[in-house]
């Protein structure tokens, strides 16, 4: 089955009860046993819930996976990963990442006794010199958050398998219509469902998807005994907004080619970080392990100051200031200030996150109306 076609039939079907061609909005919290252990499946909403399970099996077919798992929050579902480690266990993640992530992993995790590693792993030969014996979890976005680097995923699951260790990737950015990272060895996929997956900025979400059985029985206890589960009326939004994911994602890609070469030619434009540009570092990569390149990037100004960034955020009109990302809407962002304030200066600096760097979020309005933002907020 091709993608489009799961994106609008795989993990539904019409209720049985009804008819409706829509999976029913099941707003119960729990459900009538007829006799103690004799229930249909479900018995606490926590647990179970008909209008998540459909989403689930929805979100596993659109990964190539088995097993869906969805959650309250992106960093919910990242918190669930790294409960699956022990105090003393060692984790490898890409340098440049999404800030909540790395608020998570070092202001949460490390006093619990889990230590966290911030490598590049463009090339994916550096994960091997920070791997010890007590590694246990490599954690890769592809593309990162927000220079768009590009990891070899399956470079680096192959590596991870040597060793028997996991391998974790954020598809936030490609979105499952774009990169199917199980296709490439990884073992566990995470979504921020709020962005590409939802679609349209009305739901707060997160989702994991496994092949594994045993790990996906983990991962459905960590679900279920913290309970950081997702509403039925957000599971409802998602699977409404999933139905037209892989039309959106040809406007996003097709608006994001268009404006990254615009600011690839700009005067006022200092570097563009796109992976659908061939000067981009391992766009060979991206153009292997994605479908297409997406609408997310970002550009660092010729001048290089916090307030000649701000002053030109202040400036657009139809890309929007504000967090968040892959909905229908274009947004802009200033990842220093907000997303990525939580890291380090001198940290994020390493991996290019400048003041002068600003992020898009391109989304399916016209092109020309988009550019013409753009040209008139550059000035």
């Amino acid at each position: 089955m091709k993608f489009g076609t799961k994106a609008v039939h795989a993990g539904v079907e019409p209720d049985p009860s009804t008819g409706a061609i829509m999976t029913p909005i099941f707003q119960t919290s729990t459900y009538v046993q007829e006799g103690i252990g004799n229930h249909k499946g479900y018995e606490y909403s926590r647990t179970h819930n008909p209008t998540r399970d459909a989403l689930q099996k929805s979100l596993a077919a659109l990964e190539n996976g088995k097993h869906g798992l969805s959650f309250s929050s992106g960093l919910a579902a990242i918190d669930a990963v790294i409960k699956l480690l022990n105090p003393g266990d060692e984790v490898i993640s890409v340098n440049d990442l999404y800030g909540g992530t790395y608020r998570i992993f070092r202001t949460v995790f490390e006093k619990y006794g889990i230590k966290f590693t911030f490598v590049d792993l463009r090339d994916a030969n550096n994960v091997e010199q920070y791997m010890t014996e007590n590694t246990r979890l490599v954690w890769v976005e592809t593309p990162t958050n927000p220079v768009l680097q590009v990891v070899d995923i399956a470079a680096i699951a192959e590596r991870c398998a040597s060793r028997n260790v996991l391998l974790g990737v954020d598809n936030t950015f490609a979105s499952p219509a774009l990169q199917n990272p199980i296709d490439h060895g990884a073992d566990i996929v995470m979504h921020s469902v709020t962005k590409y997956i939802g679609g349209h900025s009305d739901v707060v979400m997160g989702a994991l998807v496994v092949k594994d059985d045993a790990l996906a029985e983990q991962l459905y206890t960590l679900q279920n005994s913290c309970g950081a589960v997702s509403g039925p009326m957000d599971c409802f939004l998602v699977l409404r907004g999933i139905k037209t994911l892989h039309i959106r994602m040809k406007q996003h890609t097709a608006n994001g080619k268009k404006i990254a070469a615009y600011l690839n030619s700009h005067p006022k434009v200092d570097k563009v970080y796109y992976p659908g540009l061939e000067d981009h570092p391992n766009h060979d990569v991206a153009a292997r392990q994605m479908h297409d390149f997406g609408g997310m990037m970002s550009f660092t100004l010729k001048q290089d100051d916090l307030e000649t960034a701000k002053a030109t955020v202040a400036r657009f009109k139809l890309f929007t200031l504000a967090e968040s990302l892959g909905g229908v809407e274009s947004l802009c962002g200033h990842p220093a200030t907000m997303t990525h304030a939580s890291i380090p200066k001198e940290e994020r600096e390493k991996s290019g996150v400048v003041d002068s760097l600003i992020r898009l979020s391109v989304g399916i309005e016209d092109a020309d109306d988009l550019i013409k933002d753009i040209e008139q907020a550059l000035g």
